[in-house]
């Protein structure tokens, strides 16, 4: 009898090892893949800047004109 009692407790003590599974195995989930948006602002405010820039330079003209002449000439 006294050998029996540790043989049953350490029987009771293993008992969950001998019956838990086989070896866990996690398999780690790739990363998601993250598409970015093109946006759609941007392309709706570049022809309106352009138009702004022609418009400008229709107005604002060349600036390379010819001198005014002189209302009176010089004698001379």
């Amino acid at each position: 009898m006294k050998i029996t009692a540790p043989i049953l407790a350490l029987s009771l003590a293993f008992a969950p090892m001998a019956h838990a599974g086989g070896p866990v195995v996690i398999e780690e989930e790739g990363q998601p893949e993250v598409i970015a948006e093109k946006p759609a602002s941007s392309i709706g405010i570049l022809p309106l800047l352009l138009g702004v820039v022609v418009l400008c330079a229709i107005a604002c003209g060349g600036g390379d004109d010819d001198p005014a002449p002189d209302p009176q000439p010089v004698p001379g």
